[in-house]
């Protein structure tokens, strides 16, 4: 089952026909009421879109036509979906605590799952308590070696939850770049440190790299180095010829992804400076949500109308880029987090069948927390020429109750910004202002800079502060919602041979570079900056 070009080209005419329409116009309690859903601690407003009532049905037919039932069904069931390499798509299994059966291949996975959960909360409560020690003597610090979805998502994570770090501290190491991590380990004690090297294959050319780096770093101090590192990998034989014992080696099946790994192993730093309880906590809240998905209609299902949101402002009406907007400081990664969530998973330019798409893929997904971005690049937001689609997200509380009057200006300010995005200022209103100061041709120049053109949607994600179980609904909100948009685009959104180009040419190009093979087979603008990053020292 597809979305066929007729149904995008009417979804395409259904926004032309509406795009000088005022969603101001369409704004009433009745529509603030009934566009919007609830659940897992979320509250999800689209009300501030120029989706109406029959849009929205002929949005949820699509959803129908591409048969999402069926293919959410068929992850949640184990099946290959992921069917140019030919797997599961199952993490959702690793936040599955109440045990029940998922089955793969005839097999079930849960028994395994849950010991490698088991294992890790051991392992964790062994380094927080203190049995776990470094030549140094209990662990302080922890660094989590890892790039993409290995660092993007623990490094978010305990991040947004650090009103719940009771444990050692935790940094990330991704960029090749040695900058990277001769910061990190520079303040370090390598005797109160652990390493934690994540890498499913325990090949990926950056991280280790800088996993020997650190090693030889540790080297200088510690008499075993390796026997301050911890492996998140399922290559056992790798991560033995490093020096890594299997004990402290904590593995994952095929069928996780990388940017959708941190409900497993590739947690262990969150559980490490959250705990056990936390972290249980942060799956719970993630579970809630998959049960969500699965069990509500359309029309009150969440990521279904998030994304089908997404589906009318980037096909529809053609706007190519998303704003993620958490008005909350401590989710200052998401935005770089949901970039490769999104952008990795549903920036293809085939159908499952190998057939160019008839409609653009994903969205360019960006954005910082607020108020930064009010003084950066909210101007384009408000006075650009291109439309930006925006998604703020607040809470009702925060945790510094001492400062409870600077929480309210926050979410003074994010409403009010979706607020002035929706409504705009008219030339007639900028001249009302400005009336008295300016006459004449000039009040007219003065004003036309003041106008705000507005009817620019946004939608907004309340919750009540952000927790554990709100931070893993968060997460699996947007992992069904790219799901679902991938689901109507009719690509995989769990390969990513996008990546793949660009690692074999620096393979290739690194021996060039260092002077051990010529440069013959390269293009000559390749070839001419090669020469002089090496007539430069390189």
């Amino acid at each position: 089952m597809s979305v066929g070009a007729a149904m995008w080209d009417d979804l395409r005419n259904r926004a032309e026909g509406v795009r000088d329409r005022r969603i101001a116009g369409l704004l009433n309690e009745d529509r603030a009421r009934d566009f919007a859903v609830e659940a897992c601690g979320l509250h999800f407003d689209y009300a501030k879109t120029n989706i109406d009532a029959e849009t929205r049905d002929f949005l949820i037919g699509m959803t129908e036509a591409a048969g999402l039932a069926a293919a959410r069904d068929a992850m949640f069931a184990g099946r290959p979906i992921n069917d140019t390499e030919g797997r599961a798509v199952l993490h959702t299994a690793l936040r599955n605590l109440d045990g029940g059966r998922v089955m793969v291949a005839g097999q079930d996975v849960m028994p395994r799952v849950l010991g490698t959960l088991a294992r890790m909360e051991g392992f964790a409560r062994s380094v927080r308590e203190g049995p776990f020690r470094g030549q140094g003597g209990r662990i302080t610090d922890v660094v989590n070696i890892g790039i993409g979805g290995s660092d993007l998502g623990p490094a978010m994570a305990v991040q947004a939850l650090a009103p719940w770090h009771d444990g050692p501290r935790c940094h990330f190491v991704s960029n090749v770049d040695g900058a990277h991590i001769a910061d990190i380990l520079r303040p370090l004690d390598p005797g109160t440190t652990l390493v934690v090297v994540a890498s499913k294959t325990f090949t990926t050319a950056e991280t280790m790299t800088n996993a020997e780096t650190a090693k030889a770093w540790m080297a200088q101090d510690v008499r075993d180095p390796t026997a301050q590192f911890v492996a998140l990998s399922s290559a056992p034989d790798r991560t033995s010829a490093f020096g890594i014992p299997e004990t402290r080696v904590f593995g994952f099946e095929d069928w996780v992804g990388g940017r959708y790994s941190m409900w497993g192993p590739i947690g262990l730093s969150l559980m490490l400076a959250v705990g056990t309880e936390a972290f249980r906590a942060f799956l719970r809240g993630a579970a809630e949500m998959d049960r969500h998905f699965r069990a509500a209609d359309p029309v009150g299902n969440m990521p279904v109308m998030l994304a089908l949101t997404g589906i009318w402002h980037n096909q529809g009406c053609g706007y190519a880029t998303r704003a993620v907007l958490p008005y909350e400081q401590r989710l200052a990664r998401l935005p770089a987090y949901l970039q490769q969530l999104e952008m990795e998973s549903n920036g293809k330019r085939v159908s499952m069948d190998g057939r160019p798409l008839n409609v653009d893929s994903g969205p360019v997904v960006w954005g910082e927390p607020g108020t930064n971005g009010q003084h950066a690049f909210y101007q384009l937001i408000h006075q650009g020429t291109r439309i930006v689609p925006c998604e703020f997200m607040v809470g009702a509380r925060g945790f510094e109750e001492e400062l409870t009057h600077q929480h309210r200006l926050l979410i003074a300010n994010c409403l009010a910004q979706a607020e002035a995005l929706m409504q705009g200022r008219t030339l007639d209103e900028a001249k009302a202002q400005l009336s008295g100061r300016y006459e004449g041709a000039e009040l007219d120049r003065q004003a036309a800079h003041r106008v705000f053109p507005g009817n620019r949607p946004s939608v907004m994600l309340l919750y009540d502060r952000l927790t554990p179980d709100v931070l893993g609904a968060i997460v699996a909100l947007y992992e069904h919602r790219v799901f679902v948009e991938g689901v109507l685009l009719g690509i995989n959104s769990f390969d990513q041979w996008g990546v793949e180009l660009g690692k074999e040419l620096a393979r290739s190009l690194e021996p060039v570079i260092a002077g051990e093979a010529d440069a013959a087979d390269k293009d000559a603008s390749t070839a001419a900056l090669v020469r002089w990053l090496r007539r430069h020292g390189a």
